[in-house]
């Protein structure tokens, strides 16, 4: 078991609507099972943040990030296999067909672009107490309110 948290990147990919790209992960996914999620994934070794995030984005979506608008926040959590992880939050633009997103077979199932109006969404299939997901995405709002987009 580690002694340190596990180091995560996540992207909160924004349309030109100020929508936020979200994905199902898949019902046999060990850690938040068929539950909405954001662009993100773990740190490869000797990997910095910033580098996980481009690589996560690629992975997951087949985009390319083109900015990084800013962080959206750090966040700490305990997954469902009990182990720590830290997770570096940020608003991206990227590059690709925002229509036609590459999603990872077999990680995850669907997407949507998320409005603010509905990230009540984000709660389904989540523990009640948990909520995680959906603070991270209405944070990435906030931020996107508060740089005027």
């Amino acid at each position: 078991m580690p002694t340190e948290p596990l180091r995560c990147a996540g992207a909160l990919i924004v349309d030109d609507d100020g929508r936020i790209f979200i994905q199902r992960r898949s019902p046999e996914r060990r850690l938040f099972p068929n539950c909405w999620d954001i662009v993100g994934g773990h740190l490869e070794p000797g990997e910095e943040v910033q580098d996980a995030l481009h690589r996560e984005v690629t992975e997951e979506t087949g985009w390319t990030v083109s900015h990084v608008l800013g962080q959206v926040g750090e966040y700490r959590y305990t997954g469902d296999d009990g182990l720590t992880r830290v997770e570096t939050d940020f608003l991206v633009r990227v590059d690709g067909d925002l229509s036609r997103p590459r999603l990872e077979e077999g990680k995850h199932t669907e997407y949507r672009w998320l409005a603010e109006r509905d990230v009540d969404l984000l709660d389904e299939h989540r523990a009640v107490n948990d909520g995680l997901i959906r603070r991270i995405a209405e944070n990435g709002f906030a931020a996107l309110r508060s740089i005027g987009l």
